[in-house]
């Protein structure tokens, strides 16, 4: 049976011939392949207006005034991070005027606001903008066989619980990598994990689990330098290079001297 709740006018003048000529609501409903219903509203309408065109339905009012809707979307542009519940509550506090929480996504919706995940990844400062431009111009002539010497390497921690905090921000389209809208990765205070490895063209490392959870510069040099990396700059020969970043632990004075007693070349 279909699903549809108003037939088309043709169809409608079809049945009320057939009503007309005697036969039931229900057999003529059958007949089409619609519910009783369907058929009852263009024959009741014809009955109070001798027609069966619907007759053009008043709108409903508009629950908010203009001033209402900027003040919705301008506290979501001051407070990026509420929900809709709580611009609402705040829409009641300032003028009394109780509306629903769809209403208040409706009118956001009508000024380009749209509640969306984050982006979530390290803020990056003018001066990381400005240091990672620099390596880049320094880099840019490098070719395969250059960058095949390289191995890039990196810790990482992996939280055991997850962060089930659902937080939305409202931005307009096209706004995604605006750092006002992006959240830092989790400081991860929980229990968890801290694993190191390393990729370059021509492999990987084995990854390597933190004994302690932390890293300190006498652990990256006995654990991950000593186990990994001058293994593996064995294995490359002179040309190798290795990268990794300017966390704490890997500028320590000692992993600097186990670097340059294997003349183990770093990237700047």
């Amino acid at each position: 049976m279909s699903q549809q709740r108003d037939l088309p006018e043709s169809m409608a003048w079809r049945v009320i011939d057939r009503l007309e000529s005697g036969q039931t609501q229900r057999s003529v409903a059958d007949a089409i392949g619609v519910a009783r219903s369907v058929v009852a509203r263009p024959w009741n309408r014809f009955q109070e207006t001798g027609n069966v065109r619907r007759r053009p339905g008043a709108s409903r009012p508009r629950t908010t005034t203009s001033t209402d809707d900027r003040y919705i979307q301008l506290t979501a542009r001051r407070n990026r991070t509420e929900n809709a519940t709580q611009l609402q509550r705040q829409l009641l506090l300032a003028t009394r005027r109780r509306v629903s929480s769809q209403i208040v996504r409706n009118r956001l919706h009508e000024g380009g606001l749209y509640a969306r995940r984050p982006m979530v990844c390290i803020p990056l400062t003018p001066r990381h903008r400005a240091a990672r431009r620099r390596w880049v111009a320094e880099h840019r002539d490098w070719e395969q066989h250059d960058w095949s010497q390289v191995l890039f390497t990196d810790e990482s921690r992996f939280s055991l619980e997850c962060d089930t905090r659902r937080v939305l921000v409202w931005r307009d389209r096209g706004t995604r990598n605006n750092p006002t809208f992006v959240r830092e990765r989790s400081q991860y205070r929980r229990a968890g994990w801290m694993v190191w490895g390393g990729i370059s063209i021509g492999g990987r490392t084995n990854l390597h689990i933190i004994g302690n959870g932390s890293l300190t510069g006498r652990s990256y040099a006995d654990e991950i330098l000593q186990n990994h990396v001058i293994p593996y700059a064995g294995a490359i020969g002179d040309p190798f290079v290795f990268q990794d970043d300017n966390a704490r632990p890997h500028r320590a004075r000692l992993v600097e001297n186990m670097l340059e007693a294997e003349t183990i070349q770093r990237m700047e």
